[in-house]
């Protein structure tokens, strides 16, 4: 009883971490969901690659190449690069989470930036159920802004003059602040984020975000031994 009870109390905490990345996931995806009808995109597919993919950053890069004229399996490559950050996310994951091969690959699939940052106990060891809770509001915010945005894109006009492309940096740039508060991860952080910030004038979209994630997979490892 007492497991049931830590783990509800870990969930609902989950839930309320995840609520102020959801109001933004309500934007960013109401974003995508104009800028997707925009280039071509059906109403039913703009919203079926949304709640399907749900992964802004990967959505975003596959979408812009789509717009230039890209075809479709460079839209791919770049949507994978984006999110290959997430093979080290869940390498580092992995051995918190319980069960089978499939039973574990399962519950990764609540994995997003946000709920893997905030599940991190900072000692490598992670909280699958307050991942699971902050992942909950993200998902269904996520899903309601593809609607919005597919449906009512006409309303909103052009998503940049309202600033909504602002969100992402600043985003990316809470997680990164919230690292940088830890001291067991503070120049893991530092380091994946002066890597990045040099890897985005010379390399492809999605590389700099991956070497990133390297350099944290490798304080990982190091850290572990």
């Amino acid at each position: 009883m007492e497991r049931d009870d830590g783990a509800r109390e870990a969930f609902l905490r989950g839930l309320r971490l995840g609520v102020p990345f959801g109001v933004v996931g309500l934007f960013l995806s109401a974003s995508f969901g104009v800028l997707a009808r925009q280039a071509g995109f059906s109403v039913a597919q703009a919203i079926v690659t949304a709640m399907i993919v749900f992964a802004g950053s990967a959505q975003f890069a596959a979408l812009s190449v789509i717009t230039v004229g890209g075809g479709i399996p460079a839209a791919l490559t770049a949507g994978s690069l984006m999110n290959a950050r997430f093979l080290a996310m869940g390498i580092a994951l992995a051995p918190s989470l319980p069960g089978g091969p499939m039973k574990r690959a399962a519950q990764g699939q609540a994995v997003v930036d946000s709920s893997w940052a905030l599940a991190n106990r900072g000692d490598g060891t992670f909280d699958r159920w307050v991942l699971f809770g902050t992942t909950v509001p993200q998902y269904v915010t996520w899903s309601v802004g593809a609607v919005v945005g597919a449906l009512f894109g006409d309303a909103l006009g052009d998503t940049h003059r309202l600033g909504l492309d602002a969100i992402y940096p600043v985003f990316f740039l809470s997680l990164l602040l919230a690292e940088l508060r830890n001291p067991n991860s503070r120049w893991v952080a530092v380091c994946g984020g002066l890597l990045a910030l040099a890897l985005m004038p010379i390399s492809p979209p999605g590389v700099p975000i991956l070497a990133a994630s390297t350099v944290t997979l490798v304080g990982l490892v190091r850290r572990s031994k």
